[in-house]
């Protein structure tokens, strides 16, 4: 461990830190906790959207993706890009006009079911706790690289900061720390492009041509094929991409952080250029990589490419970069763990104990207290099932809780918001198909099944051929809907959806983020 690297990493904790102290003195009621009172301008939520979105599976796995298999790499940035237009035109500002701290309140404006309202928690709980997990086991093997400690305590700093920046800053210090490790993100990303690009002496054409013949693919790097040769799973995959972020509940909350929907659609537009610009520098970052690292390096140092950006920023900076790209992917970690704390937390405070057990009838003092000893459990649980999963291929886990997220809550939002006749009955329906059946397949998949001892959880032959389910489990989630609607004797409330319809692009009756 080199004393710069413990210096910035040290730094990086203090930053945090200090926002989360002067975060706490703006945090007093429910509404504080929740959504940070709606205090966020367009501007300051456009970065912290792009903050989720800038993940360290982002930083460091797209650019290694790029370094080992080119033109395949950058499916990731493309996807992740696209989803964008679905949050701007479909969901952002109905979600924003319906919704109070979480995603089951978006969807119960419609349908007044503790039932629907608890199955939108239990969707919200078990994607986040499955993101959460594979953070924190990349957070855990990442440090133990960078800084030499043990995998078990890397997980145990950092399940330990994130608890303490959502227990006592809420969502404001959730942001904060969001918006600073977004700039320093883009800023670490920006420096190496530029000392990449003028190796290349400015000129693309000429860093094109000399990556032909940097790796082993050759002519193949700048060609699709290298790695998705199942066109079949490479839709999937980017389907899992381009649906999956428009039902992540934690984006999804950050709508409720400003206060009216035009911010909410200010907000995606400015994370867009912001994310738009960063995943422009990870090709050359994956080219800088793959030209000045080396192919054989980069494998020898994370077999999946995950140390790629670290390397290239020592091979070009030096240690001063190195230390510096290391913290950042450090606050990357941190940023993006406290904000699926803080939305497993709420949805159980709020969603569960608030409204199903309580019945609306509680306090915000109480409901601030139930969510911060929920954000203890959720935390404790996450560090503790992420130190057993160690040895766990974690892979499966994140495209898991994007198939989830894909096909279990978008198609609930868009029936709720689009379709006249849905019901109390197909929400529910849809959620579940959605969630079982990306759950099971999954879990049948070459993800968790491998002939090869050691390649997965699991030895022996998936039932399920293709990594990814998405291109099936979305329409079935969908299918789920509009089978539990039309199949039910309940009618759907037209006067409830005429309200909702034009309250979702309307904003009416909505004056501010604390009282709507």
């Amino acid at each position: 461990m080199s004393v710069m690297s413990l210096a910035l990493f040290l730094a990086i904790i203090f930053l945090t830190l200090v926002i989360t102290y002067l975060s706490s003195k703006k945090t007093k009621n429910a509404s504080d906790f929740y959504t940070a009172g709606g205090g966020l301008t367009a501007w300051q939520n456009g970065l912290a959207v792009a903050g989720d979105f800038m993940s360290a599976a982002s930083f460091l796995g797209i650019t290694g993706a790029i370094a080992l298999v080119g033109f395949d790499g950058f499916y990731m940035s493309i996807g992740n890009l696209v989803a964008f237009l679905f949050l701007l035109f479909l969901v952002s500002e109905p979600l924003r006009n319906l919704g109070k701290y979480t995603l089951a309140d978006m969807i119960t404006a419609r349908f007044n079911s503790k039932k629907v309202r608890g199955m939108a928690a239990v969707s919200t709980l078990v994607i986040s706790i499955f993101y959460m997990i594979a953070q924190l086991v990349g957070a855990g093997g990442l440090i133990k690289l960078l800084l030499g400690i043990d995998y078990w305590l890397s997980v145990l700093i950092v399940g330990i900061l994130m608890t303490i920046y959502v227990i006592f800053g809420g969502m404001t210090a959730t942001s904060w720390v969001q918006i600073t490790k977004a700039v320093l993100l883009l800023v670490g990303s920006f420096i190496l492009t530029f000392i990449v690009f003028a190796k290349f002496n400015f000129n693309v054409t000429h860093m094109f041509e000399h990556v032909k013949t940097a790796t082993p693919l050759g002519d193949m790097f700048l060609h699709p094929g290298n790695k998705y040769t199942d066109a079949l799973d490479m839709i999937s995959f980017n389907m899992s991409l381009v649906l999956g972020a428009a039902g992540l509940p934690h984006l999804l909350v950050r709508f409720f952080t400003v206060k009216d929907a035009a911010t909410a659609r200010k907000s995606v537009v400015y994370s867009t250029w912001f994310i738009g610009a960063f995943f422009i520098m990870t090709i050359f970052l994956g080219f800088g990589a793959a030209a000045f690292v080396g192919f054989d390096k980069i494998v020898a140092a994370n077999p999946a490419g995950n140390m790629a950006a670290p390397l290239l920023a020592q091979t070009v900076g030096g240690e001063i970069l190195f230390a510096f790209v290391s913290a950042v992917a450090f606050a990357t970690i941190l940023a993006v763990v406290s904000g699926l704390v803080l939305t497993s937390a709420s949805a159980f405070a709020h969603d569960i104990y608030g409204q199903i057990i309580k019945g609306g009838k509680v306090t915000e003092k109480e409901q601030v207290l139930v969510a911060r000893i929920a954000s203890v459990s959720v935390a404790v649980a996450s560090i503790i099932l992420a130190i057993f999963a160690q040895t766990l291929n974690v892979a499966f886990l994140s495209v898991l809780a994007l198939g989830i997220a894909a096909s279990a809550n978008l198609p609930v939002i868009l029936c709720t918001i689009y379709w006249k006749r849905f019901n109390a009955t197909g929400a529910i329906t849809g959620m579940l198909v959605g969630l079982i059946s990306s759950v099971v397949l999954v879990l049948l998949s070459p993800n968790v099944w491998n002939p090869e001892p050691g390649a997965a959880i699991f030895t022996g032959d998936p039932l399920f051929g293709m990594m990814n389910p998405t291109i099936f489990t979305v329409p079935l989630g969908f299918l789920g809907a509009y089978l539990g609607t039309v199949l039910s004797r309940e009618k759907a409330d037209e006067e409830i959806y005429a309200e909702v319809l034009f309250k979702s692009n309307t904003g009416y009756g909505i004056s501010s983020a604390k009282d709507h």
